[in-house]
């Protein structure tokens, strides 16, 4: 069971992604832009961050970026989330600061197997 942030402007994906992560026990909160992703970081200190690239107020690479700095909050494992799939947008995710990458639709299977491996990478 982790505590997982999922940052994600499309409701309905939101809600599907929460029913999903909760039927694997997993402790869920939301954030809708990368603004409201900061403050429930910096107060709550997920163990893992799912991250929507393309929000309003503030994108998912700016987002990762200021996580990154923050000391409070640079530990944490980032799963960036988009429907960009090349290889350039994996790049650029992965230097902006994500851990990891999923491409959507997403695929539940594979992506509990990320968060199942960056937890065990943080606490080994």
């Amino acid at each position: 069971m982790a505590r997982i942030l999922i940052v994600e402007d499309d409701e309905m994906l939101m809600d599907l992604m929460q029913q999903t992560l909760e039927l694997s026990e997993h402790v869920v909160q939301s954030a809708g832009n990368g603004l409201e992703a900061l403050e429930r970081a910096q107060a709550d200190l997920p163990d893992v961050i799912l991250m929507d690239i393309g929000m309003p107020l503030m994108d998912g690479y700016e987002a990762m970026r200021r996580l990154r700095a923050d000391p409070r909050t640079r530990h944490i494992p980032i799963i960036a989330l988009t429907a960009h799939a090349s290889v350039s947008d994996r790049k650029q995710a992965i230097d902006a600061g994500a851990d990891d990458y999923e491409a959507k639709p997403v695929d539940f299977d594979r992506l509990e197997n990320k968060i199942q491996t960056l937890l065990a990478r943080g606490s080994s």
